[in-house]
């Protein structure tokens, strides 16, 4: 199973894990084409950094070849969660960045911040815009829980959230260059060490808070975290909510890595390695071998009252069909009744049809059906000569090496009643005959 792993012993923001993805081999030409496609004005500014001595990459977002609004530090800042509520009086308020604004006029307004955009607008950019669904699945999944967050926090309804910090040009990029980029993995499954979240105060709107702030800490609840390093803010409302829609396992998984990428925050303390780790590779000690896969369907019904010849005869049917394998076993139903368990595998296409016969030819009253991926050996066959005459082996490999080699069934039941003597003897020497063949080859 493919995996990831992301190690946050510094924490994790938006820019770090685009940086870690970028240095990891996803293209930049991907995420670029990403952000331009948003509509925003945003495009990636990327470039080398060293961190305490690691080389890593960093990932600023520009907005009409500006830095964008926010993209002042995504790792260690401190900064505001206010929101935009309509204001009826005179007042000097702080907006997103800490600067005072004054309002001489007495009406009132609730227009947002030029910066800021609802929840409303972030959802119709996202699923308005040219995205792979599951990409856009996971940046929404991803807003979403910011939104929730935010309101919870400020006691509010989730359709009446106003980001700032969050909803601006370089955050709304971070999230959705970061989800296309994490679903282009093709990742089955997503684990995080625990969550350094860093120590200290932050400034927000509403006044000084420890770290981490109100907003990330209602999205890291349930997140295994811990406090270490410089007295910063190591945790964005990006970076936590990004870890909660990828659903990960907070356990350091065992696993073959076959890449790493580091991505780089903002800030370089001293002897403090400002980065994110990801690592992708096979779950377990070693890559797993690679496998045919097709589709099958499973058709399965549970029968008390037929005869074991009609059973069998249901099976043989079910065989000449194309079924591609038929099984039975025992089984005790309801009232202590004992039964059978057929189990029929078939390719898509042919499931109406052994749907028909089993209901034509047992008694069941039902049949269970669905869907399954098989990981399949390549097969194939190859003929010996023995004292019995010619025998067919069927050879299983996968891309890697030989894995099976048995003879024929029919082969060997033919020869034996032809020579008169035990099927083993004919199994016996046919796998000889295998054997010396391919000591010649």
């Amino acid at each position: 199973m493919r995996i990831g792993y992301l190690e946050c012993f510094a924490g994790i923001s938006g820019d770090m894990l685009l940086g870690s993805l970028l240095d990891a081999g996803v293209s930049l030409e991907l995420l670029q084409s990403t952000a331009k496609s948003l509509g925003i004005g945003a495009e990636l500014h990327v470039h080398a950094v060293d961190r305490s001595g690691i080389r890593s990459t960093k990932v600023d977002v520009l907005a009409d070849g500006k830095p964008a609004e926010g993209a002042h530090d995504h790792h260690h800042h401190d900064h505001d969660h206010g929101h935009s509520h309509g204001h009826d009086h005179s007042h000097s308020h702080k907006h997103e960045h800490g600067h005072d604004h004054k309002h001489d006029h007495d009406h009132k307004h609730d227009h947002p911040h030029v910066h800021g955009r609802t929840w409303k607008q972030i959802r119709e950019l996202i699923t308005q815009a040219h995205l792979p669904a599951n990409a856009k699945s996971l940046a929404l999944r991803t807003f979403e829980l910011l939104a929730h967050a935010e309101a919870k926090i400020h006691g509010m309804a989730v359709e009446d959230v106003h980001f700032h910090e969050v909803g601006a040009v370089d955050t709304i990029t971070d999230i959705v260059c970061g989800a296309v980029g994490l679903t282009s993995l093709d990742v089955a499954r997503w684990y995080a060490s625990p969550v350094n979240v860093g120590s200290g105060f932050v400034e927000c709107a509403h006044g000084r808070f420890p770290v981490p702030a109100p907003a990330t800490a209602e999205l890291l609840k349930g997140i295994p975290t811990y406090s270490d390093g410089p007295k910063k803010e190591l945790v964005t409302p990006t970076g936590a909510a990004l870890l909660r829609a990828l659903e990960c396992s907070f356990e350091a998984p065992v696993m073959t890595a076959n890449v790493i990428g580091y991505g780089a925050g903002t800030r370089n303390p001293d002897r403090f390695p400002n980065v994110l780790r990801l690592s992708i590779g096979e779950l377990g000690n070693a890559p797993a071998p690679e496998y045919e896969t097709d589709s099958v369907t499973v058709l399965e019904c549970a029968i008390d009252d037929a005869s074991p010849q009609v059973l069998a005869h249901t099976m043989e049917l079910a065989l000449e069909h194309g079924a591609l394998d038929v099984m039975s076993s025992a089984v005790t139903m309801k009232k202590g009744r004992l039964g059978t368990l057929l189990t029929v595998l078939t390719r898509p296409a042919d499931a109406g049809a052994i749907e028909a016969l089993l209901f034509r030819e047992t008694t069941t009253l039902g049949i269970r059906r669905r869907q399954d991926e098989r990981l399949i050996l390549n097969r194939s066959f190859e003929t010996v000569e023995t004292a019995y005459g010619s025998i067919r082996i069927k050879l299983a490999a996968d891309k890697q090496e030989r894995r099976n080699a048995m003879p024929e069934y029919e082969d060997c039941r033919r020869a034996a009643r032809e020579h008169n003597i035990a099927l083993k003897r004919v199994i016996e020497a046919a796998l000889h005959a295998f054997a010396e063949s391919s000591v010649k080859a």
